[in-house]
Parts: C-alpha cells; sequence; structure tokens
C-alpha cells in the first residue's frame, strides 16, 4: 500500500460512530496519514438522540488554512463529508484550489439527502453550491437520491439501469471524473454500489442486509478513500468498503442497545485483512 497524506473535512459527532469520528481510525488503519479539518462538534448525531449540543467550526476555516499554508503544508488527498453550509462549501472549494499536491486527489461525498429527500437544514442554494466541489471531484461517492439532486433529475425509487446510468452521466456532464454510486441493486433482496470512470462501467452487488444502522455511509465512505488513495483499483476500494461495511453490520446484530451506529471496531481486523491479503 502506498503511503499518503489524506486530509478529511467533515463534522465530528462525539457520540455515535459516524462522520470524522469513523473516518479518521478507518482510514489510518489503511495506513494512510490522516489529517482533519472538523466543520462542527456535536455531542451526538442527530438521530434518535435528542437535539445535541453543537459547536459550529466554519469561522476557524481561514485561520486553519492560512496556518497550513504558513507552514507549506499540502496534501495527496481531500475527502469531504457532510458540510453544513454554502459557506463552508465555499472555504472547502478553496482549500481545493489551494493545498491540493500535484497530482492529488479530491473526493467528494456530496452527504445531504436520503430516501428521496434533501436533509432538513438543506435547500436548492446548497444543493447548487455543492454541484461546484462535484466539478472539481475526482471521485464523487452519492447515493441515488443525491445524485438526483444533483444532476436536476426526479428521484425514482423503482429505478432501473437506463434510470442509473443516465444520472450517471449527468454527473461526468458536471465534471466528475469518475462516479462511485452507493446502494445500487438491480436484483430483488440485493444492493450494491456501481462504479463509472476511465476504465468503464462496473457494478459490485451483495445480498441487502435487513438490518440498517446510522453511519454506515460514512465508513464506506472512508474505507473506500483508505483503500484507493492506498493502491487499490476504484473497482477493488468499492468491493473491499462494501463487505466492510456488511460486516460491520452482522458484527452488531443481534445488540439491541448498541441502536446508535455500528461496531465498526470490531471489524477493522477484516478491513486490514482484506487490504493486504
Amino acid at each position: 500500500m502506498q503511503y499518503q497524506r489524506i486530509l478529511t473535512i467533515q463534522d465530528i459527532s462525539c457520540v455515535g460512530q459516524c462522520s470524522m469520528t469513523v473516518a479518521l481510525p478507518i482510514i489510518s488503519a489503511c495506513g494512510q496519514e490522516t489529517c482533519i479539518l472538523p466543520s462542527a462538534v456535536l455531542s451526538t448525531h442527530t438521530m434518535g438522540y435528542s437535539f445535541p449540543n453543537i459547536r459550529d467550526l466554519t469561522p476557524d476555516f481561514p485561520g486553519f488554512q492560512a496556518h497550513w499554508q504558513k507552514e507549506n503544508i499540502s496534501f495527496d488527498a481531500i475527502y469531504t463529508g457532510y458540510l453544513g453550509s454554502t459557506e463552508q462549501i465555499d472555504y472547502v472549494e478553496n482549500i481545493f484550489d489551494t493545498m491540493t499536491r500535484p497530482a492529488g486527489k479530491i473526493i467528494v461525498d456530496p452527504a445531504m439527502a436520503d430516501n428521496g429527500k434533501l436533509y432538513p437544514a438543506f435547500d436548492q442554494a446548497y444543493v447548487d453550491a455543492m454541484v461546484r466541489l462535484v466539478s472539481k471531484a475526482d471521485v464523487v461517492l452519492p447515493n441515488l437520491t443525491e445524485a438526483c439532486f444533483l444532476t436536476g433529475t426526479e428521484y425514482c425509487e423503482n429505478y432501473d439501469k437506463a434510470f442509473v446510468m443516465s444520472v450517471v452521466e449527468k454527473l461526468h456532464n458536471l465534471g466528475a471524473k469518475c462516479v462511485v454510486l452507493t446502494g445500487i441493486g438491480f436484483d430483488e433482496g440485493m444492493t450494491g454500489v456501481l462504479i463509472s470512470g476511465e476504465n468503464g462501467v462496473d457494478h459490485y452487488q451483495h445480498i441487502r442486509l435487513s438490518k440498517s444502522y446510522h453511519g454506515t455511509g460514512d465508513i464506506y465512505a472512508s474505507a473506500f478513500v483508505g483503500s484507493w488513495i492506498g493502491g487499490k483499483t476504484m473497482g477493488e476500494a468499492a468491493q473491499i468498503a462494501a463487505d466492510y461495511v456488511c460486516q460491520c453490520i452482522r458484527n452488531t446484530v443481534g445488540d439491541d442497545s448498541h441502536w446508535y451506529g455500528v461496531k465498526f471496531e470490531t471489524a477493522i481486523p477484516y478491513l486490514v485483512n482484506r487490504l493486504y491479503n
């Protein structure tokens, strides 16, 4: 595996096993130097808990960036997750432009929607701002809902391959070099990931597990980034990340007290074994 310096920009949910709380250990477990720029700090995530204590760190972005530039710090890859506002997106766009090393990679997880709807905090202005980040991305990692919002496509729950490929083509037309579209299954009881890039189109499909948990999208994206930047092909990284998420869920099912996320830590040996064997 290659050793690279990756910056991840997203929030920290102090309790809840999502966002940067999973990105930092997972990317590190993939053998990569992991640097962070927190967009906000939350006492817990927002699914199932009462409203958390939140500290918005948007005002700190310019100071962080200025100090890094003073120290000549730059990154082999920048990976974004949940961003809380269009103002943050503006700052992140500038970081992409000024702090990515030559031949560095940009990975955007446009975490803003699911099940046909935007998250409550977001509106069309946010979607329009996210399109700008997608236009700069080497890889974009949306689910189908996010892909539809980004491309102005009416969401279709009962999709077919032709519909999916039309959305993927629109994402490429926005500027995304490679698309990794998650949650895509074409057979009953199946789900998976569709990869579209310079080597064509590939689809990895696996059984849809009956139980779902908050944070698995963040876990998938982090495992993908760590695997791909470390030297795996995009198809290999997509498959490793999907299988890792499934293992995390299997390790959690049956423990009703652990409703707030998956026990991703217990599956890290599985991830490392897949990376190095």
